[in-house]
């Protein structure tokens, strides 16, 4: 398709483009404002995917704004030559750094992440819990851990609409059939109450979490017209090493909890040519005085790979 913006017009549309796509709710398709791309979450494979690139390809059609379609299925937007040679350039580099373990990056479970290498510290525990799904007008997730724990033992929550916090939860629940109703824009589960109190208002739901939470949910809902009962079905333990971890100097530590920090912390001495990056705010507020974090830019595995990649 000819493009009839000019070029001050297309930079323009490409500074607006996260309230552009707000309305589309994407979950697989995170848009990354360096590269000027839609980047497919490789992880995920279904039906959904495919949806969601048809929303993504109208909406760039319509605005007259050029793309092409990668081997990865992620979209570049007015692409140039030299710009993506130069960014292959890069990524080419650092990935041989990595090869050479020149600059170890490590992420704090068994989750595989490219470019990182997996030192599980904590574990999650099922907690078995008898739940009358049919009491319930919706359900509200806001971990990974949670869906997969629950669905270990019990399918019934996949006839339920789901409210969940942020994407990685969303494709998650989705990816196992979940129906998902709403996934917030928020991060945290104060901010994600204030968001599902006109959603939920004289409805009753459940709350499906870990033994741990750091909001204040549950008290926030029922306080404002909305009955929310909660149902724990995990817990998340430490990893007990025999020896104390020690990691090569300058390795970057990627944090994703309040619990990787503390059983990170139980296991290994902290060294002062380590970085520390957290996935999230409210993670950055559970590191002690001697550990200042770098916050990623979304709540996502990837994305904290990407800001250690930045530091090389």
């Amino acid at each position: 398709m000819k493009n009839i913006y000019s070029h001050n017009a297309i930079i323009h549309l490409m500074k607006n483009m996260q309230k552009l796509i707000e309305p589309l709710n994407l979950i697989y398709y995170e848009y990354d404002k360096e590269t000027n791309s839609f980047l497919l979450d490789q992880n995920y494979s279904n039906e959904h995917i495919f949806e969601e690139l048809i929303k993504i390809t109208y909406i760039l059609s319509k605005q007259n704004i050029n793309f092409f379609v990668d081997e990865n299925k992620s979209l570049v937007l007015n692409s140039k030559d030299t710009l993506l040679a130069k960014t292959k350039r890069i990524i080419g580099s650092v990935v041989q750094n990595l090869k050479n373990n020149s600059l170890p990056i490590y992420v704090l479970n068994d989750k595989k992440v490219k470019w990182a290498k997996n030192l599980p510290v904590i574990k999650i525990e099922t907690i078995k819990c008898d739940i009358d799904f049919s009491s319930y007008d919706a359900l509200i997730f806001t971990s990974k851990s949670a869906i997969y724990s629950l669905d270990s033992y019990n399918h019934k929550w996949k006839s339920k609409p789901l409210y969940v916090i942020a994407p990685q939860t969303a494709k998650a629940a989705s990816n196992l059939g979940g129906k998902i109703k709403f996934v917030s824009k928020e991060k945290h589960g104060n901010e994600f109450a204030e968001e599902l109190l006109p959603l939920l208002k004289n409805k009753k739901v459940l709350y499906i979490r870990g033994s741990k939470i750091v909001s204040n949910l549950v008290e926030k809902l029922n306080a404002n017209s909305v009955i929310c009962d909660e149902a724990i079905v995990y817990q998340t333990v430490c990893v007990a090493f025999k020896k104390k971890i020690v990691l090569p100097k300058k390795s970057i530590i990627i944090f994703s909890s309040p619990s990787t920090i503390e059983c990170f912390l139980k296991n290994a001495l902290w060294d002062k040519s380590y970085t520390a990056i957290s996935i999230g705010h409210t993670t950055q507020k559970y590191f002690p005085p001697y550990i200042t974090p770098i916050v990623a830019e979304t709540t996502s595995f990837d994305s904290c790979v990407k800001k250690a990649i930045e530091l090389i």
